[in-house]
């Protein structure tokens, strides 16, 4: 039985009709990066947004020099890159149904979902199996952050919803067989950081603060065509990079220097032979992870203690 009420858009993406006059012809550019390799990217970390849940959080990377610049004088309808959103909401601790069985630990579930306007692709209603891995990664990143013996027979909710996902690669790259889903993992460090501070936000007990770290090997192209010699890059931006060999993403707690999770995609072999910097291994690649995870944990905790605060203010407000 179809569903009549609800009005399915287009399968793919949309464009108004712009008329040829109007447009200068302009030779479609890379975005170039324009920060340091171990700069990253300005964090806007806001919690207590949403009044229903217990906790919420909304996330927004500062968008590229390449992406401002196409804002403020646009040359094309299609923007060079894209910049990440999400919120998070937290619904918690509560009792399990009655059906359940016992459990003497804190049932946790992840929900993450893009909205249908957050890729150059559009997403569908149900969840994919991108969809459902971000679920099980963010969930392995924050079960060893909870204290879990806290609420027995009891389950947490975190939902996450991605407004914007960043790019896998630039948009004017032709697919091939060495594409890989390089912006998801930039999309996974942000979650687990949004999360984090939903989970605080909520008042839950936790270990420490956990935040989400990227780094890459990366190979640029210059404009003679030649590529450079891979090298580490911190929170990398897919769009920004000609090939990106390998990147990984982690889940770090600085307090108690431990790392939750894990991900780490690519081959580093091409990075071993003929690179400048022969100390491009799986370690390095992991140190720079931690080191970006580390940056995103300075924002983090001013966000908690802003939450904080908010939470002592009201408190006094009720008692007074």
């Amino acid at each position: 039985m179809t569903d009549r009420r609800r009005i399915n858009g287009p399968p793919g993406g949309t464009r108004p009709p712009v008329f040829a006059s109007s447009i200068e012809p302009t030779k479609a550019e890379r975005p170039q990066r324009q920060r340091q390799p171990n700069e990253l990217r300005k964090i806007f970390l806001k919690t207590g947004l949403i009044p229903s849940a217990s906790g919420s959080s909304y996330l927004e990377f500062e968008p590229s020099a390449s992406l401002s610049a196409a804002r403020t004088s646009p040359k094309s309808l299609i923007p060079p890159s894209s910049s990440l959103k999400l919120a998070c909401t937290v619904h918690g601790p509560k009792p399990l149904p009655r059906s359940a069985t016992f459990s003497p630990n804190i049932v946790l579930t992840t929900h993450v979902k893009y909205a249908p306007f957050a890729a150059r692709k559009r997403k569908g209603h149900i969840r994919d199996a991108s969809e459902r891995d971000l679920g099980v990664h963010l969930e392995t990143a924050l079960r060893g952050v909870i204290v879990a013996e806290r609420w027995p027979k009891s389950g947490l909710d975190i939902t996450i919803t991605i407004l914007e996902a960043e790019d896998d690669r630039w948009w004017a790259d032709a697919p091939d067989s060495h594409d890989a889903a390089w912006g998801m993992m930039n999309v996974l460090a942000g979650c687990i950081t949004a999360a984090s501070a939903a989970i605080s936000d909520a008042r839950i007990d936790c270990l420490d603060l956990v935040s989400g770290g990227v780094a890459a090997v990366v190979a640029d192209e210059y404009a003679d065509g030649s590529t450079s010699a891979p090298k580490l890059m911190l929170d990398t931006d897919p769009a920004e990079h000609r090939s990106i060999l390998s990147a990984c993403v982690v889940a770090y707690m600085p307090g108690r220097d431990e790392i939750t999770e894990l991900w780490l995609k690519g081959d580093n072999s091409k990075a071993a032979v003929g690179s400048v910097d022969q100390g491009l291994s799986h370690e390095t690649l992991i140190d720079g992870a931690v080191d970006a995870a580390r940056g995103a944990h300075s924002v983090l905790a001013e966000a908690v203690r802003e939450s904080a605060m908010r939470f002592a203010g009201l408190s006094n407000g009720d008692s007074t």
